[in-house]
């Protein structure tokens, strides 16, 4: 079901998606957004209620101006779960989402009960430097986000459409989205995570895609050396979209995961 929520005292209008019924689970995307077909949070909706939230500008959510810094947007996170009245809960994030996930379980440690960590974005190796998605054309993005850059997966998520309408609206979405998302990600996606992540406490799991080409798999290293109580498991033939590309096997790791 789709809800838009003002919140903030209408500061915010938020885009929320919210499947099933159980515990609460707070679902935060990446980059690229809630695609409007996202199967695997329904198949997560078959164990837990799904809160999967546009972040201020994407979708229908406003108030990007009010956002600037992962302290804003995790101060965001935390007013719409309090409006919700959600006090807890497990929280999911993908790249992007992963690093404001793991900020959101710093901040406020007892607020998460167990954090997932989706190829998350938010450390910076030298010797292993990630590559500037906002550079890609659409052709080196697909072979940097999926296992198979050529699967139909692929071809839904980078292929231009033929109409010229759909083609502006999906032009004007991705300049919006990119906007946003380089305030966190551009032009190093580093914004101090590592000194604060030793204050994580929820038990995590990192999920690291085998073919990741945007977020490699050594990075799962990083997150697990730095959040106490965390593991890191990788998926086979997925990328950095194992949630599309791997979704019955990403859905299972999850809900083995928050209900072990």
């Amino acid at each position: 079901m789709k809800d838009l929520r003002r919140i903030a005292g209408g500061k915010f209008t938020v885009e929320l998606n919210m499947f099933g019924t159980g515990e609460p689970l707070l679902y935060m995307h990446g980059a690229g957004g809630l695609v409007g077909v996202d199967p695997f949070l329904e198949d997560l909706a078959h164990n837990f209620k799904v809160l999967a939230p546009h972040l201020p500008g994407y979708g229908e959510s406003t108030g990007a101006e009010h956002i600037d810094d992962v302290l804003d947007v995790v101060l965001f996170y935390h007013q719409l779960l309090d409006e919700l009245g959600v006090s807890s809960a497990h929280v999911v994030g993908h790249s992007m989402g992963g690093m404001l996930a793991a900020e959101f379980a710093a901040i406020d440690v007892h607020r998460v009960k167990k954090l997932v960590l989706v190829t998350p974005a938010g450390f910076w190796l030298d010797e292993h430097p990630i590559p500037d998605v906002f550079a890609m054309e659409l052709p080196d993005l697909a072979a940097h986000l999926f296992h198979d850059p050529q699967s139909p997966m692929a071809r839904m998520f980078t292929t231009l459409p033929d109409d010229m309408k759909l083609l502006e609206e999906m032009y004007v979405e991705r300049v919006k989205r990119f906007t946003q998302a380089s305030k966190f990600l551009w032009p190093i996606p580093d914004r101090g995570l590592k000194k604060r992540a030793w204050r994580i406490a929820a038990q995590t799991l990192v999920i690291m895609g085998e073919s990741d080409r945007l977020i490699p798999p050594v990075y799962a290293k990083e997150f697990t050396t730095r959040i106490r109580n965390s593991r890191a498991v990788t998926i086979p033939q997925a990328g950095h979209m194992p949630m599309y590309e791997q979704q019955d096997v990403f859905v299972r790791t999850v809900r083995d995961f928050i209900k072990g």
